[in-house]
């Protein structure tokens, strides 16, 4: 992945080097390379602190170096910002999940509730079915007592 762009940028730049000598009038003496002397140092305003030019390095090796490290130094930022992006969803998540334990803890108190009131619906469904079985005896006793005569009343006898 990182192999296609620094090919792409050496090829650019190839291009760029070719574009300038194309330009520059064509003179059988040889022109000195444009070099800063030893005691300049070539400006490290693009570059990242975690290199430095070696000395004797022509400026064209400054440049072609200094092109691939910005490269590199923009791909390792966009790689800062996406572990930044990814570090934002990982607390997106921890709230989430905080949130969802908060509601399992409210969920686990309603049915707990339910559970409760199931007990007490339970519990005076009984109540209620022995009170009216209580009743229906009681009826039934009662009914008994008033439709049969006693024995006492079968052994009278009748006027005339």
């Amino acid at each position: 992945m990182v192999q296609p762009t620094i090919g792409q940028v050496l090829t650019n730049m190839e291009r760029d080097i070719e574009a300038e000598f194309r330009k520059r009038p064509a003179v059988h003496e040889p022109h000195p390379l444009n070099v800063a002397p030893p005691s300049v140092p070539a400006p490290a305003v693009s570059m990242p602190e975690y290199v430095e030019h070696h000395v004797g390095a022509t400026e064209i090796g400054k440049l072609s170096a200094e092109a691939v490290v910005r490269e590199y130094e923009a791909a390792a930022k966009e790689i800062e910002t996406l572990g930044a992006e990814l570090i934002e969803r990982v607390r997106q998540c921890e709230s989430m999940t905080r949130d969802a334990l908060a509601v399992t803890e409210e969920l686990k108190d309603t049915a707990k509730r339910y559970r409760e009131e199931a007990k007490r619906v339970f519990i005076q469904i009984e109540e209620c079915s022995q009170i009216s079985a209580e009743v229906r005896k009681t009826c039934i006793d009662l009914k008994e007592k008033i439709s049969v005569p006693t024995t006492t009343d079968r052994q009278k006898p009748k006027k005339r």
